[in-house]
């Protein structure tokens, strides 16, 4: 028998699968596999990110620099309870939390060198191509007695 598929899931796998394993340990918590897609292209003298990010709003992301790795965090409210107004959940699909990425770019690239840009769900970022400049090794030279 053929069942409807919605997002590439049957739509009753969870449902039946309770009945079928009543005792496997679920933590509550699965991430969607599509949060976050993301296409790198490289130009002639930056990396430009576009990240997918549909559903959240401009002041539910965050894009932090540390030690290199260029960190995008973002955080939709969860909403409680299985019931609304108009009757119960039976599923709910659409993704509540937080996620994340990183992305090494470097750590001769500074926060002012980065543009970012949220339009339409999607997060654009310019990452400018910055080469390190080796350190130079200082020679430590000990004084010896005698």
């Amino acid at each position: 028998m053929l069942m409807p598929s919605i997002f590439g899931e049957n739509l009753f796998d969870d449902f039946f699968d309770d009945f079928a394993r009543p005792y496997k340990v679920t933590t509550g918590y699965t991430q969607p596999a599509n949060i976050m897609k993301t296409d790198v292209k490289e130009t002639e003298g930056s990396f430009e990110l576009d990240i997918d990010m549909p559903g959240y709003k401009k002041e539910d992301v965050k894009a932090e620099l540390k030690d290199g790795y260029l960190t995008i965090t973002g955080t939709t409210k969860k909403e409680t309870g299985d019931q609304d107004k108009k009757g119960k959940y039976v599923r709910r699909e659409r993704y509540c939390g937080s996620c994340s990425r990183s992305f090494y770019v470097g750590k001769a690239v500074e926060k002012e060198d980065i543009k970012a840009k949220f339009e339409d769900g999607v997060l654009k970022i310019s990452v400018p191509k910055k080469e390190e400049k080796p350190k130079v090794e200082e020679s430590k030279y000990i004084s010896i007695e005698g």
